[in-house]
């Protein structure tokens, strides 16, 4: 006798993968057509407004030190500047150029689930679903 639980579980982790797999797979071809890969795009997203190096790592869950390859790839292309933030002479600042916004905005139009995912709950469906996806975590 199969067990309806496991079964539910199955199922929602079969969703968790189907919405990873559409996600990769739209944010993919749009990076693509700007021959970006999809962690460059991301990177590039990240630095619409200046931001420090730190906060585009955070976005990619990665080490800054490992970021600096990828800003300096689309620094290469036009794509973002390198600053110093004015309030912090040590940290460098990343912001895309006119070029790398004209880029993220045609990224966001080819990737509309993977730009807003959520769009479809409200508010308060969000915060549920964060505190559920946190307790599943924190387990």
């Amino acid at each position: 006798m199969s067990n309806p639980q496991d079964e539910l579980t199955r199922e929602i982790v079969g969703l968790f993968a189907a919405i990873n797999r559409r996600y990769t797979q739209e944010s993919g071809a749009a990076a693509a057509t700007f021959d970006l890969t999809p962690l460059q795009a991301k990177a590039l997203l990240a630095a619409e407004e200046p931001v420090p190096t730190r906060r585009i790592a955070e976005r990619l869950h990665a080490e800054p030190s490992n970021v600096t390859v990828i800003i300096d790839r689309l620094e290469s292309r036009g794509l973002v500047e390198r600053s110093l933030d004015p309030g912090d002479r040590r940290v460098k600042r990343v912001a895309a150029t006119t070029a790398g916004r004209t880029v993220t905005a045609d990224l966001r139009a080819r990737m509309p689930f993977a730009a807003e995912p959520l769009a479809p709950l409200a508010t308060q469906q969000r915060e549920t679903l964060r505190e559920l996806l946190r307790l599943i975590l924190e387990a």
